[in-house]
């Protein structure tokens, strides 16, 4: 039976994946696929689990030559968005890129693709400019037309109105330029672009690491906009003058629960058996030796797992707040 169709099938309905030992049907197989190549979410991913799967294996799989020649290109195209000296040519319908290392001092490319020639800039990535200064991108495409100077003050207002809501549901990806769109609902920030694979922040645009939502940098992982510079500040203050007795508080509420809750926890357990246990068949003293045997060796193990949560959990926490936070405080 396929597990993503729930229908039985043959065995030689099941190819084998290169990646994995998962099987699904060639019909499943191949509709999940399309729709992952058409959507250009790649690598393509197991549809059972996150390994990637082999290029051998989709080019098998993938009966149409158009997605797989798109496949191919995706995967080209995730390749050089990650080198930082590609530069992509600016002309409408043209995806030829242009390695460019070194060209910071000489700034003038050429596109080198047949037909095309369009000369562009490789600091802004915009048609050449030999005369004026780079012109900063825009953050997201504008709603506002030309005929918006026309409009009465109404229409203008609620115009810009779109427009301001538009550029906060639209933002570009700070590796490979991409526009990426978002529900602006306080969802959750932290943004993977499908096009290269950068992992960045929503609020802040920059790419990120699994602690910056951590970091005293405004930034949180639920929100709509990160916090003022004064609320942050006031934040970090907070944190500095009130970890001692925070700390102080905490380990000691933590020193009598973990050293008392997991003998109790274990004796209960213990006590009450579970799916397949032996309870049953055991007489009541050999019910309440076992029970009193938990009970005592949780009471040797627990000081040492109390001792350990807290002398690796203390130190912690002092040089997040006392380095991190300080550092970002003298910032």
């Amino acid at each position: 039976e396929c597990p993503l169709c729930l229908l039985p099938q043959p065995p030689e309905a099941f190819p084998s994946l290169a990646s994995c030992s998962h099987r699904s049907c060639w019909g499943c197989l191949q509709r999940y696929l399309r729709l992952a190549v058409s959507e250009s979410r790649l690598p393509v991913s197991c549809p059972h689990c996150p390994a990637a799967l082999q290029p051998a294996d989709v080019h098998r799989l993938l009966p149409e030559p158009a997605l797989r020649d798109k496949y191919e290109e995706f995967l080209l195209r995730r390749l050089l968005v990650a080198d930082p000296g590609t530069r992509w040519c600016p002309a409408p319908d043209c995806s030829y890129a242009v390695f460019a290392h070194g060209c910071a001092e000489c700034p003038r490319l050429t596109c080198g693709r047949e037909g095309c020639g369009t000369e562009f800039c490789y600091h802004c990535r915009q048609p050449w400019h030999p005369d004026g200064p780079c012109a900063p991108l825009p953050p997201a495409p504008s709603l506002a037309t030309p005929t918006a100077q026309l409009a009465q003050p109404e229409e203008l207002a609620h115009g810009e109105a779109l427009a301001q809501a538009e550029a906060e549901d639209i933002k570009v990806c700070p590796r490979c330029s991409a526009f990426i769109m978002k529900i602006n609902d306080g969802s959750c920030n932290r943004m993977n672009c499908t096009v290269c694979g950068c992992l960045f922040c929503w609020l802040c645009l920059r790419e990120i690491s699994d602690v910056h939502f951590l970091s005293p940098s405004g930034c949180t992982f639920w929100g709509k906009r990160p916090w003022s510079r004064t609320r942050r500040i006031l934040w970090q203050l907070g944190m500095v003058l009130g970890a001692p007795m925070v700390i102080s508080l905490a380990a000691g509420v933590a020193v009598p629960v973990i050293t008392i809750g997991i003998p109790i926890y274990m004796g209960r357990k213990v006590l009450a058996g579970g799916p397949g246990s032996r309870r049953s068949s055991l007489s009541g003293c050999q019910q309440c030796l076992s029970v009193t045997s938990s009970v005592l060796l949780s009471l040797f193990v627990s000081p040492i797992i109390t001792a350990l949560t807290v002398g690796v959990g203390v130190p912690l926490v002092l040089t997040y707040v006392y380095g991190t936070v300080v550092l970002s405080l003298c910032r």
